[in-house]
């Protein structure tokens, strides 16, 4: 028997040999996402979507690094300092069911290296994917070197999502807008506390729609941000407040403000039209995102998601507010949804998420007072920076720091979910 028949007598045998089903992950689209438990470990792993199986992986043999900047030289294969990874195969559905396709479509194939990305430290650590690197006069052809590198950088800024398929999670206008970012004209801004130059901002999405989800594995939940619902159309359930009818959304925000562990940061304790007031200001605001943050649907704490140079933090920044910086104000409102782990988690998302509406933003920047230990922690986990301090007329700040390159490469999606430690190599300052 040739090695391609042993191959495929090998997988044929692994569904025979499943014992069961774990389950993974949930798809922005809410597709299940399981792969097989098989009774002998030498077999390929199935992965199951809603219940199909789309496709199969294994690890080969032998193992791979890719050092491009050594390849040519007398470090070629001696550069220890760079880790090597085992060799993953990803095989079709056919490959273990002669009458399924021999295929794998695009939107599955990206949520078999979703999946991948979660359970495999090769993947996680290799880093969507290029080919093996050669130089001009290498004579090995791409037909006998197959391999391509599957790089994480890419994968979480969104490649092989946006016009491809609709599991992405950036969601509804957000994604439209990724994927056909406003071209560069100039806008303006004047406020009573702004006065700016500045790029013009993309229209704001449909109140109450869902603009951002991933699933959390590590917490068995979806985490889910959704455009401010005001409900002004008045088409939308309601629910009782202060005697009065108004959507979830406004409920939540109007209790969170009067409890005394949110009014001691936001100080904007008072009655429910102050706060329509605020976010129908924030709405007609172009530079303001108001959104709703929640797990599996439990509302649970707000964030406004802001550009920068239109802010009145900008005059602070050292060196000037660049065009396409963003910044964040955010509360957790639920108290059972505190904690280092959940915080970590969904801090992480709000900066994959400011990361993925524009490919521009090269920078995320916050401005949390300086006195607040705990929110500069949990800026100092995700990998932001302490860059320096300022004084607004009304408090002191400490000025963090997160460069899209340091996100994206140190993998910070990751790594927010562990509750220890960030892998090696990440400054805490």
């Amino acid at each position: 028997m040739n090695n391609a028949n042993r191959r495929l007598a090998a997988i044929q045998r692994t569904l025979a040999a499943v014992n069961s089903w774990n389950r993974i992950l949930v798809l922005p689209d809410d597709a299940r996402v399981d792969i097989s438990q098989v009774n002998d470990a030498a077999q390929p792993t199935a992965v199951a979507i809603d219940g199909k199986v789309v496709g199969l992986y294994r690890t080969l043999p032998r193992s791979l690094a890719l050092v491009i900047s050594a390849i040519g030289t007398q470090h070629e294969k001696s550069a220890d300092h760079v880790p090597k990874y085992p060799l993953l195969e990803i095989l079709p559905p056919a490959a273990v069911d002669a009458s399924a396709p021999a295929t794998i479509s695009i939107a599955d194939l990206w949520a078999i290296v979703y999946t991948l990305h979660t359970l495999s430290a090769y993947l996680l650590n290799s880093g969507l994917a290029r080919k093996r690197h050669t130089l001009p006069d290498d004579t090995i052809s791409s037909a006998s070197e197959p391999e391509h590198f599957l790089i994480r950088q890419t994968f979480w800024q969104g490649a092989g999502t946006v016009s491809y398929h609709t599991r992405g999670w950036l969601r509804g206008h957000l994604a439209h807008l990724a994927s056909a970012p406003v071209p560069y004209t100039q806008s303006f801004t004047r406020t009573s506390l702004v006065i700016a130059a500045h790029p013009l901002r993309p229209t704001k999405p449909r109140e109450g729609e869902v603009i951002y989800r991933r699933y959390i594995p590590s917490l068995g939940q979806m985490l889910e941000f959704t455009y401010f619902d005001l409900d002004l159309d008045g088409v939308r359930p309601t629910v009782e407040c202060d005697g009065e009818r108004v959507s979830p959304h406004l409920a939540a925000f109007h209790r969170w403000h009067n409890s005394d562990h949110v009014n001691r940061g936001w100080g904007e304790r008072g009655p429910m039209e102050k706060h329509r007031a605020y976010i129908r200001g924030l709405m007609a605001d172009p530079s303001t995102l108001p959104i709703m943050m929640s797990w599996d649907g439990e509302l649970m704490g707000y964030c406004e998601m802001v550009w920068t140079k239109e802010n009145h933090v900008a005059p602070y920044v050292p060196g000037g507010a660049w065009d396409y910086d963003r910044g964040l104000h955010v509360l957790v409102g639920e108290e059972k949804f505190r904690g280092i782990h959940r915080s970590k988690a969904w801090f992480s998302a709000i900066h994959h998420c400011l990361f993925l509406q524009d490919a521009r933003t090269e920078r995320v920047i916050g401005e949390p007072k300086a006195a607040n230990a705990a929110v500069i922690k949990l800026s100092e986990a995700v990998a932001m920076n302490v860059n320096t301090l300022f004084d607004f007329p009304y408090k002191r700040s400490a000025m963090t720091w997160l460069p899209r390159e340091r996100f994206f490469r140190y993998d910070v999606l990751a790594f927010a979910e562990d509750n220890d430690t960030p892998p090696d190599g990440i400054p805490r300052k």
